[in-house]
């Protein structure tokens, strides 16, 4: 179910950005600024986009917003202008109870999304016997793209034995881990390699606070047939959703040096650059209350988007989170593309 050109993509490991809304003041739908956006991921070099995700907020589905398909639908309308439209990720959001993920998957299958990113979020009532048949359902209408969402927002702690019989679901192609904790990644990451499926399956980072020694990780794993190695292939992350030209130019200076089997320190001293810079856009201290909005700061401070407001009122910076991102923006220059984004921007902005 899944197209070639997609699964070798997948594989080899890309940048995906998670894609935020652009809104208006008055909380209405900036279509100039989501087109916007999608553009300046293409043109930064992106093999992916994932939409409808947390980044995208949760809220386009409720049904007095009700903006999930037209925002799902005006990217994949972006993406196939685009030169390498065939080997472009396209990943949809998928949450919520049986039926809602199940009518998602059907919508983002006929809009002509590869996988479903499949989040647990909102569901701690369901067993994970209960998740594993939700999975095997979804499956069945789209290829899956697993997702091990930290619980600080809304997610869960999984078993080592949900992983092992997720991967073994057949149609599921990928995982992106993102618990922030470097014991429950590892525990993805041996049920993985234990499955009969490793070779099916294409990890990718969402550990926003550790993406550069992800990357840079080989996994080796004893297993009954040997020991076996197992890498993340890329990312699919929120971070990646601002700065994302340098992000791109980072991921493939990483596949570059990991191939060579020798690691500069710098790229160390960048990987926690980048993780402090992560702490101020996704609100750290603060309990990642202003994640959303940290992340839309940065767009609008660039001009792609007009603010940074955020569908619920609750989402918003927190006191003192511009302040820090004045100082990631002093500290590590290096790390932003405001200058791509200046020359590129009007161009992204014509109808």
């Amino acid at each position: 179910m899944i197209k070639p050109e997609i699964k070798k993509r997948l594989h080899k490991g890309t940048v995906i950005p998670a894609h935020p809304l652009a809104l208006t003041s008055a909380k209405q739908l900036d279509e100039v600024g989501q087109r916007a956006l999608t553009r300046y991921y293409l043109d930064a070099g992106v093999g992916g986009i994932g939409v409808g995700v947390h980044t995208t907020q949760f809220e386009i589905r409720d049904p007095e917003i009700n903006l999930f398909e037209k925002v799902l639908a005006m990217a994949m309308e972006e993406i196939t202008k685009a030169d390498k439209k065939d080997t472009i990720i396209k990943v949809a959001g998928i949450c919520g109870p049986v039926s809602q993920a199940i009518k998602e998957a059907g919508l983002a299958k006929k809009l002509g999304y590869d996988l479903g990113l499949l989040s647990m979020g909102g569901l701690n009532d369901l067993t994970e016997e209960k998740l594993i048949e939700r999975t095997e359902k979804v499956a069945e209408v789209i290829p899956v793209f697993g997702f091990y969402l930290q619980p600080a927002v809304g997610g869960r702690t999984l078993s080592y034995d949900f992983w092992k019989r997720f991967t073994d679901i057949p149609n599921v192609h990928a995982i992106k881990i993102a618990p922030f904790d470097r014991y429950l990644t590892f525990d993805v990451i041996r049920a993985v390699v234990s499955s009969k499926r490793n070779n099916e399956i294409a990890l990718y980072t969402g550990n926003d606070d550790n993406i550069v020694n992800d990357l840079l990780t080989v996994f080796k794993i004893n297993t009954k047939e040997g020991v076996i190695e197992k890498s993340f292939a890329g990312g699919l992350l929120g971070h990646w959703a601002v700065w994302t030209k340098r992000a791109v130019e980072l991921f493939d200076e990483i596949k570059t040096v990991k191939s060579k089997g020798a690691i500069p320190s710098e790229l160390l001293t960048i990987g926690q650059e980048v993780t402090d810079s992560n702490a101020a856009f996704f609100d750290v201290h603060n309990q990642f209350k202003g994640s959303i909005a940290g992340i839309n700061e940065v767009l609008a401070r660039q001009g792609i988007l007009k603010g940074n407001w955020c569908i619920n009122e609750e989402e918003r910076l927190s006191p003192g989170q511009s302040a820090e991102i004045d100082r990631i923006y002093a500290q590590y220059p290096h790390l932003n593309d405001d200058q791509f984004v200046q020359a590129n921007l009007e161009k992204w902005q014509k109808n």
